[in-house]
């Protein structure tokens, strides 16, 4: 059998659901500093936001996600999780797990939205300045 080429993967967006597109819409945009791309419905109810090199897209077409608890919605890569943990707690934003070391080599922290999204924020530990 002849080796296949396979497509590479360029990038992956998570999609976040809330049963209140303008309470997140505000929480996105006012406290985690996130730029609106795109809105769609009128009134909007799905949007795509956008800071630096992440893009999280927030549905309220589908309604509110589901109730089951645990776990990441989205994990977003960042150059330096203390600043921007301080920069969100400076902002309001609702630190769910703090700032820690993980075990696998990533420092990170959660952030939980208005509907109940987990997202968790973090940076390679090999990459951060040696103290």
């Amino acid at each position: 059998m002849a080796d296949e080429t396979k497509a590479a993967l360029t990038r992956s967006t998570p999609v976040l659901k809330t049963g209140d597109y303008p309470r997140a819409r505000a929480f996105y945009v006012e406290t985690l500093g996130f730029r609106i791309l795109e809105e769609g419905g009128d009134p909007a109810r799905f949007g795509i936001f956008e800071r630096d090199r992440a893009v999280v897209f927030v549905d309220a077409w589908h309604g509110p996600p589901p109730t089951s608890p645990g776990g990441w919605d989205a994990y977003l890569h960042c150059a330096d999780v203390d600043v921007l943990c301080r920069e969100f707690e400076a902002a309001g934003a609702r630190i769910t797990r703090p700032l820690e070391n993980a075990v696998y080599g990533m420092r990170e922290f959660e952030v939980t939205d208005p509907d109940g999204n987990v997202l968790c924020f973090g940076t390679d530990m090999d990459t951060l300045p040696k103290s």
